[in-house]
């Protein structure tokens, strides 16, 4: 059995900021969600976050099933903060003590810390870093078993030495955190119940303190202002960017990608720079995206080449078809192959067949078109009456001339043509011409308007 406990009871002071600093983001989800996500596959089955601050939409924003919010009403440190979850505890569990503005905390590393700990030893995560400033020291003995944390405001001037820090990372057996957690002195220069203190007692009562490492410096770091956010974010972006080239993916810079959520990609990928993917993406085999594209939540297919500055939300592209650039696919658009959306065009809860084009300035929604169509530039399916949505519904083979104007509903048959600049509100029929202008008058001894002075 696997207990989690997570602290996020902090204000972030140093953040600036209203918000609660265990739901400011890395990768766009909730640091706080980051760390309960791990706990998760490490296999906790009770899951246990101390809230203060903010508790209302901290408790909003991670709310599940599997999730229990204790309130620390006063902030007294971190074994205050653990006294109050104690009754939720279990005595034969093993309990793993987290922080929720530690968001890159590994699965491996938990798994290794977790192995540690037994009935007569805890688990205790630690670090060798270069620059230990502002960490708690490992304080060993002459035989190099661990037997105290000292802050780094308490340490002496040969402790400050010690390279070897505290994580704030700590697993134990149930009934040992619960019976130790009232031993927990304030006697120190903040007053404060410091969970760091456990390390002693548990020396004092015969209990090993088996240590565990962590992997970087980066998986353990807690954000406590905007720059340490910063280069965790870098540092996420970067990992997913070098999985991807392990992957087989060209990276035209990985320093400027970013994944917000999951993306999966097949055989010969190319993304150029700036590219941001969120929620759920699959990229096919060839796929090509150029500089500056967001997608969101789309499936792109085999040999698809997205260009520069485009958007896709929500969408499905089918194989070998051309987007952009500066396009957009909002949600419900799904291209089938050989598609081309050209530049300046945007599409909503629209079907475009097989080698149909739509290359120019155009707005296409609430639609179906057919196969090997042709819209021109300008052309826009006017879909809205101000209160209630309509459709429009293009056959096969039809050309739509420039600046057309479809007033829905309306259909345009297979084989039908369009002339350009008209307005049409009337179905056009099988390999029917439609043309709706007025008619033009030209005017003798017309006079342009002049500027005045």
């Amino acid at each position: 059995m696997l207990d989690i406990v997570v602290l996020a009871a902090g204000k972030g002071t140093r953040m600036k900021s209203d918000q609660p600093k265990v739901l400011h983001t890395i990768a766009g989800k909730p640091m706080l969600s980051h760390v309960l996500d791990t706990a998760r596959k490490v296999g906790a089955d009770n899951l246990n976050v101390v809230i203060g601050h903010g508790s209302e939409l901290v408790e909003q924003t991670v709310a599940a099933s599997d999730v229990k919010f204790v309130m620390q009403t006063e902030q007294l440190g971190t074994g205050h903060a653990v006294q109050q979850v104690e009754h939720l505890l279990r005595d034969d569990a093993v309990v793993i003590i987290l922080c929720g503005d530690v968001p890159l905390i590994k699965q491996s590393t938990l798994t290794d810390l977790v192995a540690q700990v037994s009935a007569n030893s805890m688990g205790l995560l630690t670090l060798d870093i270069d620059n230990a400033t502002g960490y708690g020291r490992i304080v060993r003995d002459h035989n190099g078993e661990v037997i105290a944390i000292v802050e780094h405001k308490d340490a002496t001037c040969e402790q400050l030495e010690i390279c070897e820090i505290n994580t704030g990372v700590m697993a134990f057996k149930g009934s040992h955190l619960k019976a130790w957690l009232h031993l927990i002195s304030n006697k120190n220069s903040s007053g404060e119940y410091y969970l760091t203190d456990m390390i002693a007692i548990a020396h004092e009562k015969g209990i090993a303190i088996a240590t565990a490492k962590a992997e970087s410096e980066m998986e353990v770091l807690g954000v406590n202002n905007r720059m340490q956010q910063a280069m965790l974010e870098r540092h996420f972006q970067q990992s997913i960017a070098e999985d991807l080239m392990v992957n087989g993916v060209t990276m035209m810079d990985p320093m400027r990608f970013d994944c917000r959520g999951s993306i999966a990609v097949g055989r010969d990928v190319h993304i150029d720079v700036n590219c941001v993917f969120e929620g759920e993406v699959k990229l096919g085999n060839g796929v090509v995206v150029g500089p500056n594209c967001v997608i969101k939540n789309a499936v792109i297919g085999d040999n698809t080449v997205i260009k520069a500055n485009s958007m896709i939300d929500d969408a499905t592209v089918a194989n070998d078809c051309e987007v952009g650039p500066y396009a957009r696919l909002r949600p419900g658009t799904e291209l089938q192959s050989g598609v081309k959306i050209g530049n300046f065009v945007e599409t909503k809860k629209a079907v475009i067949g097989v080698n149909s084009k739509v290359n120019h300035l155009s707005y296409v929604g609430d639609t179906v078109v057919g196969s090997g169509c042709n819209l021109g530039a300008g052309v826009i399916t006017c879909n809205y009456d101000g209160a209630n949505k309509f459709k429009t519904e293009i056959g096969n083979n039809v050309f739509v001339g420039t600046n057309t104007a479809l007033v829905a509903p309306v259909t345009l048959a297979d084989g039908s043509t369009t002339g350009a600049g008209s307005v049409i509100s009337n179905s056009v029929g099988k390999n029917q011409l439609a043309v709706s202008r007025a008619k033009q008058r030209n005017i003798d001894g017309w006079v342009r308007p002049s500027k005045k002075h």
